[in-house]
């Protein structure tokens, strides 16, 4: 069977763009995982909200979830633009938010 994009898993609608969130400006107040709780998660080590499935909500709650950021640091970007900010964010220096001190540390994320 050939994937429409209407199939029921992915909302009924072909999604053309995929969530990013930014953690370097992410301040990790949780409002997006309140909101969109299949979406979006709180990772532990960093305290940094991250997506968790791009297909975990439908369209409208994921975007409240974006539109309750009060550092706008989540974003709709195509499927290109997701990649690349992927490969971008494994070399990213993310602070912890929660260590005292200047709490910088090298964030390794592994494909899965």
């Amino acid at each position: 069977m050939d994937r429409t994009g209407f199939e029921p898993e992915l909302g009924g609608t072909l999604r053309q763009n995929s969530v990013y969130v930014d953690e370097t400006t992410c301040i990790g107040c949780g409002h997006c995982a309140y909101v969109a709780r299949n979406t979006f998660f709180l990772e532990e080590e960093y305290g940094r909200a991250r997506v968790i499935n791009q297909t975990g909500d439908r369209l409208g709650l994921i975007q409240e979830a974006i539109d309750t950021c009060p550092v706008d640091c989540i974003a709709w970007v195509n499927e290109q633009e997701l990649a690349r900010l992927e490969e971008l964010r494994k070399n990213q220096v993310i602070t912890n938010i929660g260590l005292v001190g200047d709490g910088n540390r090298r964030i390794v994320l592994q494909s899965h």
